[in-house]
This record gives C-alpha cells, structure tokens and sequence, in this order.
C-alpha cells in the first residue's frame, strides 16, 4: 500500500512522493507545516514507511549515501519561512536569514546528520560540506531560493544541507533559532 494512503489513515501531512535519480530511491515530503509539528509529521511518517518496508520485505535506509560512486545522495531538504518573509518585502528578510545561516554553517552541518559529510561532495546538486554558498534556483547551493520567491519579493528558502537521517527536531530549531534569535 502506498505510503500517502498509510499517512492519510494516520492524519500525517504528505504532500508528495517522488522517484529520484538513484536506482531505488524515492522521496516523499510533509508540509506545509506550522513550527513543531513539521518534525512530528516526519517522524510519524518515518514510522508509517518503515513498517510498510518491514511488511513488503524491503529494505528502508536512511543514510545519506546508501550506494558510493557516482549517485546522488539522500538528504532532507527543509523549506522554511516565517510570516515575515511570506510578506511584502520578504525577500530582504530571507536574505538576512540566510546570511546568518551562512555565519553559523559548521554548527549546523554538525547537527544535520550522521555520514553527511559523504553526501555533501559539491558533486551531484550538493554544495561542499566545507563551503556555505546560496543562490536562486541552484542546486548546487547550501541554501536554495526558488525563482518564484525572487520574482515575489516574498515566500521561502530550502535548506538543502541536511541528510535524510537528520534529526528534524534539531534542524527545524537550529533553523528557527539562528534565523529568528540568534544576534551575530
């Protein structure tokens, strides 16, 4: 059974699923949602995949280079934006959160998961783990801002550094505590 119908059942928020460029490997997103619960909706549908796995027989991995050689990874991306940036004039706010993210890139490359550092190569729409670089609509970029939000003037920004056994209630508070808190 499909794991949007296995969420649904279960009142997570799966927005999405998708085939990626490695043999084998899909992804699947949550959201929109509101603070906390974006971790929650990721760790219940974390649960609901891996006895889905475990019923079909298939092998679940969360490591964010599950094949080495000349693969994409897996990471979990984190879309991310507050009232502010959703607003008129948002595209200033983002630009200032992102700056602050960029000053804080190894503390939050060290909480992003277990094995990043394999992924993170600046090979296969990866930045370098060691060089923190944004841009709009570039893959390659630590943070990404889509066409759309600079057209705007508004809206949100993926972080794409995290790895796909990241701990979502540790990236989403490192995210929100450096962008909204945290005073360089």
């Amino acid at each position: 059974m499909h794991i949007t119908r296995h969420a649904s059942m279960q009142a997570s928020n799966i927005s999405g699923i998708n085939g990626e460029v490695m043999p084998g490997q899909w992804e699947f997103q949550v959201g929109p949602s509101v603070g906390i619960s974006a971790a929650d909706e990721l760790w219940a549908a974390r649960y609901i995949l891996e006895r889905i796995t475990e019923v079909a027989g298939v092998v679940l991995s969360l490591d964010p280079k599950p094949i080495e050689g000349d693969w994409n990874g897996a990471g979990a991306h984190t879309n991310y934006s507050t009232k502010s940036m959703r607003n008129e004039g948002g595209y200033e706010i983002i630009k200032k959160a992102i700056e602050k993210l960029g000053l804080r890139h190894k503390e939050h490359i060290a909480a992003y998961g277990e094995g990043n550092e394999r992924r993170l190569t600046g090979k296969h729409e990866t930045a370098d783990i060691n060089t923190f670089k944004w841009g709009v609509a570039n893959r390659g970029a630590s943070i990404r801002v889509g066409r759309d939000t600079e057209k705007d003037g508004k809206g949100y920004f993926e972080d794409r550094r995290p790895a796909s056994n990241m701990d979502p209630y540790v990236v989403t508070s490192m995210i929100a505590e450096t962008t909204i808190l945290w005073k360089p």
